[in-house]
């Protein structure tokens, strides 16, 4: 129950996030706005661990925190960015279509980072998608190179992140660590946002009241809830069934967009789009040939595993076989 109600947030509230951001890019700088978004979240999430006791009891050091810094980097600053700054110049359908390539890019990433073998319906489906990906950005119709060069950088940015996340030294709450990655990203951001020089760009009365409403939004579902529920999954399921997201996450986000701010839907997007989902589906239904995939917990385990598997082991003597060895 609690995997599906963890599932059912990030199929439904990730989806319906390239509208917000979309929104919110209106009247507000987007990396700018990103770092109000995550600080603001995290800020939140880790004052709720602080009342709880989680944070006295983790402990959270050097280690942690570095480890938090990596993942928020890739998965909030990298990939949440890039989609941020490219939904300025390619629709929300388009941007959730690309996206839908991070379980790709995560199939390939445990075949060389976690050793795990891919089943043919894994490789057939990661063949599948770089069909689609290429039917959508090929000729054929109006394409922004850059737009999609920045959204593809995302969702392997996204995926590098997701793999490490599941053997970084990262706290075992969920909300903590999705907490220490959010102010992590924030600041990064901030960073970011300065450099460009967004600060000197934004005016307060500006900000359409649909913009801030997107931006709370954003916050409350898109990071706190949202965020800590992928946390958890990372730690609790599979890469093939969390990576279905990916493949929902673009029907929402086509619909939403369709819906509220009259976005087109053409053929060669609904083509595009069902060969990345169903290249996606076959990454879903393809077995492991080897049982589940190793998370953090099992990771120790796993290895001994294959450690074992790789040394050949010479069977003890018999006693037969001893009195047979000359003096």
């Amino acid at each position: 129950m609690k995997r599906g109600a963890a599932l059912g947030t990030i199929y439904l509230v990730w989806g319906s996030t390239y509208l917000a951001i979309s929104v919110a890019d209106r009247t507000l700088p987007p990396l700018l706005m990103l770092s109000v978004r995550f600080f603001v979240a995290g800020a939140l999430l880790y004052g709720w661990c602080l009342w709880r006791g989680d944070v006295k009891a983790e402990r959270p050091g050097r280690r942690q925190w570095g480890a938090a810094a990596a993942i928020g980097g890739l998965l909030l600053v990298v990939d949440t960015g890039g989609v941020a700054l490219a939904e300025q110049r390619v629709p929300t359908g388009y941007a959730a279509l690309l996206i839908a390539s991070v379980p790709l890019f995560m199939a390939v990433l445990d075949r060389l980072v976690l050793g795990i073998r891919l089943p043919f319906g894994a490789v057939a489906g990661i063949a599948a998608g770089l069909l689609g990906v290429g039917l959508l950005v090929g000729p054929g119709g109006r394409v922004d190179i850059l737009g999609t060069a920045v959204i593809l950088l995302a969702a392997l940015a996204w995926a590098v992140g997701s793999v490490f996340a599941r053997i970084a030294p990262l706290p075992t709450k969920p909300a903590l660590a999705a907490a220490m990655q959010l102010l992590c990203a924030s600041v990064m951001l901030a960073g970011l946002s300065a450099a460009k020089g967004d600060l000197s760009h934004v005016s307060l009365g500006a900000v359409s009241p649909a913009s801030l409403a997107a931006l709370v939004y954003l916050v409350v579902f898109g990071s706190i809830v949202a965020f800590t529920a992928y946390g958890w999954l990372l730690s609790n399921v599979g890469t093939q069934l969390l990576s279905t997201y990916a493949y929902v996450n673009p029907a929402v986000a086509v619909l939403l967009g369709w819906a509220f701010i009259g976005e087109r839907i053409g053929g060669k997007e609904v083509a595009a789009g069902l060969v990345i989902l169903a290249s996606v589906a076959m990454l879903f239904l393809a077995r492991e040939p080897h049982g589940a995939e190793p998370t953090a917990e099992s990771l120790e385990a796993y290895i001994r595993r294959q450690d074992a598997q790789a040394v050949e082991v010479n069977p003890a003597p018999t006693l037969a076989e001893l009195r047979r060895i000359p003096a």
